[in-house]
């Protein structure tokens, strides 16, 4: 009895504290009028960010102080913000409720399903302000930027490389760990790149999918296709430093 009454309370207090966070919201909206046209008021004290929520702002922070409450259930990883949970776990469950109305794929969150789409219909709304290249996510962006910069703010644990992006220091770091999450469901190798296991499954399947454009071969990967046009073209792109 003692159990459920503090389930109950516990209940409570969850459901008091989501409404304070919707009516706060609320009211920050009612105060600022159309959203989309007044300012963001509510300002980050480390990195100046600005949001239009108090609850948002909130939710941020905890990105600099590194609390996480939500964890999951599975693996025990935890997140800062519950919509970061709730999209990690359904690498566990492989849901995939956000699907594109073109092509029909699926994606694990709308944030994903938005960048995709941008595929279909060619839009790239983000440019950088250095050469003018456009990229269909705000991410993709600032990776691209730190082309220009040299920033690599990636840096390994281990062994102190750095990188401009996490994906690349994730991959990195596998060399450390031995991890290798990515499986082969015909022969269960496994891989520590999802590309390098796109490349083995061909030779299960067979699948040429790159054509000569000037004869009827195919290949099962692109630079074999292109030693392959070199025949066509006569091209000869290595020369001996020695001979010449």
């Amino acid at each position: 009895m003692a159990c459920l009454l503090e389930k109950s309370q516990l209940g409570d207090i969850n459901f008091r504290k989501k409404s304070y966070l919707i009516m706060e919201c609320i009211q920050d909206k009612t105060e600022l009028g159309d959203i989309s046209t007044k300012k963001k008021s509510h300002t980050c004290s480390e990195c100046e960010k600005s949001f239009r929520c108090r609850s948002s702002l909130s939710e941020h922070e905890k990105t600099h102080t590194g609390e996480k409450l939500y964890q999951c259930s599975e693996c025990q990883k935890r997140f800062t913000r519950k919509q970061h949970l709730t999209r990690h776990v359904r690498t566990h469950t492989g849901e995939k409720p956000h699907k594109c109305s073109e092509c029909h794929k699926g994606f694990r969150s709308k944030f994903s399903l938005t960048r995709h789409e941008r595929i279909h219909t060619g839009e790239k709304p983000f440019q950088c302000s250095e050469c003018q290249r456009s990229f269909i996510c705000k991410t993709l962006l600032s990776q691209h930027e730190r082309t220009h910069t040299g920033e690599k703010p990636y840096q390994c644990s281990e062994c102190l490389n750095s990188y401009q992006c996490k994906a690349d220091l994730t991959q990195h770091e596998r060399t450390h760990t031995g991890q290798k999450p990515y499986k082969c469901t015909e022969c269960q190798k496994t891989f520590s790149r999802k590309k390098v296991l796109t490349r083995h499954e061909l030779t299960h399947t067979g699948q040429k999918s790159h054509q000569c454009s000037e004869c009827p071969k195919n290949f099962s990967r692109k630079y074999l296709l292109t030693q392959h046009e070199r025949t066509h073209t006569g091209e000869k792109p290595y020369h001996c430093s020695e001979c010449h």
